[in-house]
């Protein structure tokens, strides 16, 4: 299946990845060839695709903020998780993998995997179905990292039944009544942190299949973050405890 990809640093990082076939770019007329775009097309030029010119009324209607240019490339490439505990084993690293229980909203899936790209993950794992998925808006929310990190569609139990066979601790962050602080001591190891959905947090059975359910603490006004930033909040702060382990 076929998409297309719109805005300058998506289009650039999919052609640069170069995980998927592309076929085409288009540019807006006028569009001044420089910076992002002058690569993109260098990169066209490189894979032999046909660049056409074309009106930004055409590219409105491919997607919001095309910034002038789209690319239609092949549908999301997904991995398997034994390809995300291979690219640990080969890296050396203990693994660290974000599963995500039912995120629905693409924005805030494009911001979690643009953090779990930005801090080395090594994989993400999200359900096969009733959740957002890795679309083109995900792609654009996320600014293209979806091209440089393995995204694996599964049943998330399983998922954390092998994971669990590979070491690992797994961490289900919520912010319900009796839930502990998180515990910085449990962040520097093999690691999988599960992030809930937006509104309902962890379903029943991913709750019961976590070792540790953790809040982040706050003493300010605010009551909770929502599901992107809190995700964000705490893969950064076992980012920050591996640090300490290298």
């Amino acid at each position: 299946m076929k998409e297309w990809i719109t805005g300058r640093n998506p289009v650039y990082e999919v052609l640069s990845a170069h995980h998927r076939d592309s076929f085409r770019v288009m540019v807006a007329e006028g569009a001044k060839v420089e910076g992002k775009l002058s690569q993109i097309l260098e990169l066209a030029k490189k894979y032999r695709l046909p660049v056409a010119k074309v009106s930004r009324k055409q590219l409105d209607q491919m997607g919001e903020n095309h910034q002038g240019v789209a690319l239609e490339a092949a549908g999301y490439n997904y991995s398997d998780i034994h390809e995300i505990i291979k690219a640990a084993q080969k890296r050396e690293e203990p693994l660290f993998v974000l599963l995500l229980d039912m995120i629905q909203n693409p924005q805030n899936l494009g911001t979690l995997v643009r953090t779990a790209a930005a801090v080395g993950m090594h994989g993400i794992i999200i359900p096969q179905a009733k959740a957002a998925g890795v679309t083109p808006a995900v792609v654009h929310a996320s600014v293209g990292s979806t091209e440089h990190i393995r995204i694996a569609q599964m049943n998330l139990s399983q998922a954390i039944d092998i994971l669990h066979e590979e070491g690992l601790w797994i961490i289900g962050l919520e912010g319900g009544d009796g839930t502990q602080p998180v515990q910085p001591k449990h962040l520097g190891g093999p690691l999988g942190i599960v992030v809930g959905n937006e509104g309902e947090g962890l379903r029943q059975l991913t709750r019961k299949a976590c070792d540790e359910l953790a809040a982040l603490p706050m003493s300010g006004q605010v009551e909770s973050l929502n599901a992107a930033t809190a995700g964000s909040v705490m893969i950064y702060l076992a980012y920050m405890k591996r640090l300490e382990m290298i």
